[in-house]
């Protein structure tokens, strides 16, 4: 017999489990509605398109477990051999489909982040420029519901690396990442600040069923990064990368949401990142890479082809969320109540 579904409503024990959308994520779902193992063809994940709706739900909805979770399913599938065996397939995919798409990957710390650093003269792609210049207010909402599933978690995976770090490195990730020991500053709280300001729900994991796959993918890429200790590297240069882009983009976000009157706090999550951000970028590349390549220069390669990865998820997000907006339509796999 079929478990029951879970209510549409989010607990204090976890987020829900959301529908499968397709066979992957679907026997991810009812392995962990039923207790049982995952029931799925042999060669179901050779088969699956690495960036697709189906793998990245079922690879999210694995690393949730890692987090907070699902109301419902017991704590110790975390550590479930046979769900583990079918995640560490689904990375083994995802990570042979990003080094195909990047053969040419700078393998130095210039070569990946001297282009971060330098302002495009033309900002006509540019997903925060947009949102600056033309954005409207459901375009907002949207993006800030998106985003929900990566900052309502933000500096989580990040903390993974801590223990795999020492000195400089170690001491700078710490500084910068927990909000310098204030529960008030921590990004996930003052993100969840600004959903309400959107009228959006800020529970943890709400709008999972909504998201596509290009955002999962970006969510999907700090976990399997943090979750290794043979990736920690690529974990640095991807928080890397999030740090030296930061400031412009959150500039024009302020910017987008005065303009839109989105509220208060929705405006002060992107304001107090330019000139924090703008300082976190000095101390990530002199204390945090810098510190790391001190104590393992070998890892410079790995730092290098985070900063690409996360680069090419975030274009590629960016890609998704322009097309549908351009077409006047919705970017969630279902369009948002009214505020």
């Amino acid at each position: 017999m079929t478990p029951p579904s879970p209510s549409a409503t989010t607990t204090a024990a976890g987020p829900c489990l959301v529908e499968g959308r397709g066979e992957l994520s679907y026997a991810v779902v009812q392995a962990l509605r039923s207790g049982g193992p995952p029931v799925y063809a042999t060669r179901s994940v050779l088969k699956a398109d690495p960036w697709g709706e189906d793998l990245q739900l079922a690879l999210y909805l694995l690393y949730e477990l890692h987090y907070r979770g699902f109301d419902g399913v017991d704590d110790e599938r975390e550590w479930d051999p046979e769900l583990l065996r079918l995640r560490q397939s689904m990375e083994t995919r995802v990570l042979h489909a990003l080094r195909t798409e990047l053969p040419d990957a700078p393998r130095t710390i210039e070569e990946a982040f001297a282009p971060l650093l330098v302002e495009p003269v033309d900002l006509s792609g540019s997903l925060s420029h947009h949102v600056e210049t033309e954005g409207e207010l459901w375009q907002l909402r949207e993006y800030a519901a998106l985003r929900s599933l990566y900052h309502l978690k933000e500096a989580d995976p990040h903390a993974w690396v801590i223990p795999r770090l020492t000195g400089r490195a170690k001491a700078a990730m710490v500084a910068i990442e927990f909000g310098a020991g204030r529960a008030d500053r921590i990004h996930a709280q003052l993100f969840a600040d600004l959903m309400a300001d959107l009228g959006l729900d800020p529970a943890y994991g709400r709008y999972l069923d909504r998201a596509s796959a290009p955002l999962l993918a970006t969510v999907n890429l700090m976990s399997l990064f943090g979750l290794h200790r043979a990736l920690r590297g690529a974990l640095v240069g991807h928080f890397a990368c999030v740090e030296v882009t930061s400031s412009p983009g959150s500039r024009r976000l302020a910017k987008a949401m005065r303009r839109c009157g989105a509220g208060p706090s929705a405006v002060h999550f992107y304001a107090e990142h330019v000139e924090a951000d703008a300082v976190h970028e000095q101390v990530v590349r002199h204390e945090v890479i810098g510190g790391l390549l001190a104590d393992e220069p070998d890892l410079e390669a790995d730092i290098a082809f985070g900063c690409a990865a996360t680069v090419l998820l975030e274009d590629r997000l960016a890609s998704h969320l322009r097309k549908a907006w351009d077409q006047g339509r919705s970017a969630l796999r279902s369009p948002l109540p009214g505020p």
